[in-house]
């Protein structure tokens, strides 16, 4: 497993950008618009150590974020998806987000924070119980 990345939902998007990068020297690594989600993604990083981001969710529709509401999620990639779910769900660990596609999944800690868990290099093709648990709910 591998650390990727810690979420935060931000309401001024130039503001924060100002924040991170040019009073605390982050750097741009990589920025997604998403139009049909009404989202941006800015992930950002100290200089020299990439590997440890912070993603930066601007949701387009305003929100107010109150505590807590503005952290999102820790996110670790993983060597297969499906086996790490399996062996978590086997731990007793709830599954929020099942990785029907091969590529994503969310659990929650027992302190309900969300972590992500995204699989290494290209997704594994969808596979059951995944798949019939993602169409039914049950997981």
């Amino acid at each position: 497993m591998k650390y990727l990345h810690t979420m935060i939902r931000v309401s001024d998007l130039d503001a924060t950008l100002d924040f991170f990068c040019n009073k605390l020297g982050l750097k741009e690594i990589q920025r997604r618009e998403v139009e049909q989600g009404r989202f941006t993604l800015v992930f950002l990083a100290a200089p020299g150590d990439e590997d440890a981001q912070i993603e930066l969710t601007y949701n387009w529709d305003p929100e107010e974020y109150g505590e807590g509401r503005n952290f999102g999620h820790l996110a670790y990639c993983v060597k297969d998806i499906y086996a790490t779910c399996e062996h978590l769900r086997n731990e007793g660990v709830t599954i929020n987000r099942p990785p029907r596609d091969g590529r994503m999944a969310f659990i929650r800690s027992p302190d309900n924070i969300s972590i992500e868990l995204l699989q290494e290099g290209e997704p594994l093709p969808p596979q059951e119980p995944w798949l019939s648990m993602a169409n039914t709910g049950k997981w």
